[in-house]
């Protein structure tokens, strides 16, 4: 009975941490600086959108949000494809080439962004993809490529190799299996993949910030930066400004809660 209170009240405790700002964040966006100041926690009072208005039409938050949009859909498909083939690879190779591989993968994910930072800029200043949506696109792939193998790969890895064998016999190539047999049946864990990406690169700020100068070229958590001054913040229009970044990442673990949940618990489970 005191651990099940125990439990029921540090859980408590952890959704006001977490409803509690985010209240605020919400009413925050319809609140005028002197309005979040006096009352942060109060109800506004008066609802009006200006907030919202103001951010999309004069804070260049649309093109932003269109730009956040490319390429956070374009690194999450290119990498859940190559990752996809990388850890149906290692699925399929056993002994210690597949340790091998899976060794390196977790070398890339130990090794901190801001290690290659310099050595990454100057080599994409090099090859012309600085200030480039395409630059943020390909490193995205790339910082993104470990992650994703490691998750795919983990639930590959319990799929039945009898079932492969079998589709072997029947006169099934590697390339076919992938397709008709591996990707149909690792749909969980490609979902917590996609939602893990997704995610992450949405509010990716380090790399747009190193290789974007243009404004018409910045991402979200880029554009941002601006609502922050050096002696003064707007937090309105801030908040509001998170709001609407936060709605794609809203929906989409929404759609995808269930895969997400299955994705992340299938290897344990079935290992």
């Amino acid at each position: 009975m005191g651990y099940k209170l125990t439990r029921g009240t540090l859980l408590a405790i952890f959704a006001v941490m977490i409803v509690v700002p985010v209240l605020v964040v919400l009413l925050g966006t319809f609140k005028s600086m002197q309005q979040l100041f006096d009352s942060p926690f109060g109800v506004p009072q008066s609802w009006s959108i200006r907030n919202y208005v103001e951010v999309l039409t004069q804070h260049n938050m649309s093109q932003a949000f269109l730009n956040s949009t490319v390429v956070t859909t374009s690194s999450v498909f290119l990498t859940l494809f190559v990752s996809s083939m990388a850890a149906y690879g290692i699925a399929r190779l056993r002994g210690w080439k597949s340790i091998l591989i899976f060794g390196f993968l977790v070398i890339g994910m130990s090794v901190p962004a801001q290690a290659n930072m310099i050595p990454q800029y100057v080599l994409f200043g090099r090859l012309g993809l600085l200030n480039n949506l395409l630059g943020l696109i390909l490193i995205n792939v790339v910082t993104g490529i470990p992650v994703s193998t490691f998750i795919m790969g983990s639930f590959m890895k319990t799929l039945p190799h009898e079932m492969f064998e079998a589709a072997e016999v029947d006169g099934v190539g590697p390339a076919r299996a992938y397709y008709r047999i591996a990707l149909p049946l690792s749909g969980p864990s490609i979902a917590a993949a996609a939602i893990f990406l997704f995610v992450i690169q949405w509010n990716e700020l380090l790399y747009p910030l190193l290789f974007i100068q243009s404004p018409d070229k910045q991402t979200i958590p880029l554009r941002l930066l601006a609502f922050q001054g050096e002696f003064l913040t707007n937090y309105p229009l801030l908040f509001t400004g998170v709001a609407i970044a936060s709605i794609p990442i809203t929906i989409a673990y929404v759609l995808l809660q269930r895969y997400f949940v299955e994705g992340m618990t299938s290897g344990a489970v079935k290992g």
